[in-house]
């Protein structure tokens, strides 16, 4: 069996967003009991993690962490959208566009600690779309 949905997720401008949960539905809403969930995200500029699900200092840590690691005010030549742009581009690339997760018993099988973000790169809102691709039996 496979069972596909399309997520749109409204983003706030930087910024990370568990959407754990949202997955977790998909998953259910599928009747798939064991099997693989695979999830793409169609975009560039923003990206996805598995993380620390009960401290938030993990993820501010990691956002501190990749401010410094990929500034903004460099001076990249790719610049077409703003000074923002480009490293939301190098963020994603040393970061993901996509998870593969194990299905038992109808549920994700993640982690006591382990949570799914959509990592948002650009200043600005954006809605983001991620492809849920759930297939086993």
């Amino acid at each position: 069996m496979q069972h596909q949905k399309i997520l749109r997720i409204a983003t706030q401008g930087k910024s990370l967003l568990k959407i754990t949960s949202q997955v977790n539905a998909i998953v259910a809403d599928s009747g798939i009991k064991t099997g693989l969930c695979n999830l793409f995200l169609r975009h560039t500029s923003a990206s996805l993690i598995i993380q620390e699900n009960a401290d938030p200092d993990v993820l501010q840590d990691l956002e501190n962490f990749f401010a410094k690691l990929v500034p903004e005010w460099e001076n990249y030549i790719h610049s077409t959208e703003g000074p923002d742009d480009m490293p939301a581009h190098i963020r994603t690339v040393l970061t993901h566009s996509s998870e593969q997760i194990p299905i038992s018993q109808g549920r994700l099988v993640l982690g006591t600690w382990q949570g799914i973000y959509l990592w948002e790169h650009r200043q600005h809102r954006h809605t983001r779309e991620l492809v849920v691709h759930v297939m086993g039996e």
